[in-house]
């Protein structure tokens, strides 16, 4: 078992040293950066923005784990992308590359040999070739269309061997490149909400009320001469702590909830012989199905309720949703 190592308070000291002198290294790295966002930054975004395929990332070891992240990044944000591991390319993988595709090859050495294996393929195809190198001369460098330089000073690591602050500028490079395009192209939140689905931000810009409301025999609803007995056995069996009131052509005109209950009981109404005429709230808040379920919760919160009525365009009562259902459809 596991057991928690009690260290010295020198240790500590050392350990918080340590840490954080890998982020200030990693800050003046990311800092450096601002320099080489220049015209080959610029020349790069050209031909992401021109390409009529996908953008191809690429790249071996821990440039490959960063590779994966960038080519997810851009592919949620409006650039189509994915990644191929160079070395499975010479096997086959190649085959995913089209010459409609731009390759993105990352290689801090510039120098990776299964990058350069497969570099008079990717020349062959006439495929535009993006170099992200750590060494302006390297042969990837001096063979890509355009080359954006992402060396660094040091490592963070302190034998300056294992690639920190090289990953952490390429990973910072990537997001550049992948927001200026975001921008470029006009991305919107809605279209960021259509790729998450999944996702907060995609439930609260994507999900209607229409999605989450309850419809037909789950809508509570009495008429206007119904009594108060009525109208709490109708509470009781929907579950939704309110009832909507209608007309005979199921227009909405009046609501009644638990906080009307409570005070028809204070004023000393009769169950069985009060009317809903008597005890409902009318100008109650409403909503409509198309309307997002962000716009409910909105509704909701601003006018301190925790249930809301659906009508259709002529008034009539289609549907009800409360608090419930907003957190079950993960809005709030």
């Amino acid at each position: 078992m596991t057991k928690l190592v009690d260290l010295p308070p020198a240790q500590i000291e050392q350990l918080q040293a340590l840490g954080l002198a890998v982020i200030k290294t990693e800050a003046r790295a990311v800092e450096a950066l601002g320099q080489r966002v220049n015209g080959d930054f610029a020349t790069a975004c050209g031909y992401m923005l021109g390409c009529v395929g996908r953008i191809v990332v690429m790249g071996m070891g821990k440039s490959g784990h960063i590779g994966g992240k960038i080519a997810a990044t851009l592919a949620s944000t409006g650039t189509p992308a994915f990644f191929v591991h160079p070395g499975e390319a010479s096997h086959g993988d190649l085959g995913m590359i089209t010459a409609k595709d731009v390759v993105l090859a990352l290689s801090n050495s510039g120098e990776t040999a299964e990058l350069l294996t497969i570099l008079p393929l990717i020349k062959r195809l006439g495929v535009p070739l993006i170099a992200m190198t750590g060494k302006p001369d390297s042969t990837l460098a001096l063979n890509a269309d355009v080359h954006i330089d992402v060396s660094v000073e040091q490592e963070a690591c302190p034998l300056n061997l294992a690639p920190t602050s090289s990953t952490t500028a390429v990973l910072v490079m990537g997001d550049a490149l992948a927001i200026a395009l975001l921008e470029a192209r006009g991305f919107t939140e809605e279209d960021f909400a259509r790729s998450h689905p999944g996702g907060a931000l995609g439930r609260r810009l994507l999900l209607h009320i229409g999605d989450i409301m309850h419809v037909g025999d789950r809508v509570p609803q009495v008429g206007i001469q119904a009594l108060l007995s009525d109208a709490l056995l109708e509470m009781t069996n929907k579950g939704l702590g309110m009832t909507a009131v209608v007309d005979d052509q199921s227009r909405l005109v009046g609501i009644f909830t638990d906080g009307d209950l409570r005070r028809a009981i204070d004023r000393g109404q009769d169950l069985h012989r009060s009317t809903m005429h008597e005890v409902m709230t009318t100008g109650c808040a409403t909503a409509c199905a198309d309307q997002l379920a962000a716009e409910a919760l909105q509704i909701m919160e601003e006018k301190k309720i925790n249930a809301l009525l659906v009508l259709d365009d002529q008034k009539r009562l289609i549907g009800a949703l409360n608090m419930h259902d907003l957190l079950r459809a993960g809005v709030v």
